[in-house]
């Protein structure tokens, strides 16, 4: 069964939109959500892009900052800070990756933890692994909130994850790991990776190369969640994962495009309301 993101995201932003209408009658606003841009990178204008709709059609307010890629860094760590002190403003994504002159880990420790919609500050992180109250990053909560739409449970599942990026493979295993799930971790040196993924009854892979994941990989009945956005030789988008070779032995698989992506932005949108709800309780560190 294919795990459709798109229907499952729609009704999260549906329900997102209707708790955002109570909004302006008890706070006297709405969300307000700002993302900076730096650079002409099409692939980052085209994510941009579709959280700015995301953003309209769950009725939040929406600015993007757009700057040229030759920004310094002192300048942009300097309009982070503006934002940060700006009580008008509840969450603050910069779009990655940035341009070599600068950071992203300073840019990212730069963000005021309470305004930090992608989790991926250290504090955010940290309490994560801790298990206490955070900003979970959006890739890893939309993951786990498809595997919920379809009714998988991860309790005492195998799961691998292939990835172990700060943004996707590490956070995703640590969910999985607090559902309950057995996590085994892959990376580009694991000694056999076919022998691993085969034990997956659920398998994540988030490893930034074309279909690696094809049919002999992959287990009977197996839960396949494909996080990869890629090019192949002919220009054709496709995932991590070999879709044709491993869709008739897995039991759920998500489609690329289609799958993860949308839940992505659907879990920002969700992001931005706990941050700006946090904010205006006095629940969140700035």
């Amino acid at each position: 069964m294919i795990l459709d993101g798109k229907a499952v995201s729609a009704a999260l932003k549906a329900d997102l939109a209707q708790k955002v209408k109570a909004l302006p009658e008890k706070y006297g606003r709405v969300p307000h959500l700002v993302v900076i841009l730096v650079g002409e990178d099409p692939a980052s204008q085209v994510y941009v892009n579709n959280k700015s709709r995301a953003v309209e059609a769950v009725g939040f307010r929406s600015t993007t900052l757009t700057l040229p890629s030759d920004t310094a860094e002192d300048d942009l760590l300097d309009r982070i800070r503006e934002l940060n002190a700006d009580d008008g403003v509840d969450g603050i994504l910069v779009q990655l990756p940035l341009p070599a002159q600068i950071d992203e880990a300073k840019v990212i420790r730069t963000i005021a933890v309470g305004k930090d919609v992608d989790g991926f500050h250290p504090l955010n992180v940290a309490a994560l692994w801790q298990r206490m109250p955070c900003i979970v990053p959006c890739t890893p909560k939309g993951i786990m909130k498809l595997l919920a739409s379809a009714g998988i449970d991860p309790k005492g599942k195998r799961a691998v994850v292939v990835g172990r990026s700060n943004i996707v493979g590490l956070p995703v295993a640590k969910l999985l790991l607090d559902a309950h799930a057995t996590v085994t971790v892959c990376h580009s040196r694991t000694a056999d990776l076919a022998e691993e993924t085969r034990r997956a009854e659920i398998l994540v892979v988030a490893a930034g190369r074309p279909r690696m994941i094809t049919g002999e990989m992959v287990s009977e009945g197996a839960v396949v969640i494909d996080v990869g956005v890629n090019r192949d030789k002919e220009g054709k988008l496709c995932g991590d994962v070999d879709f044709d070779t491993v869709a008739p032995k897995a039991s759920f698989i998500t489609p690329v495009p289609g799958g993860v992506g949308p839940m992505t932005i659907a879990c920002l949108m969700e992001n931005t309301l706990e941050c700006f709800l946090n904010r205006l309780r006095g629940q969140s560190p700035e």
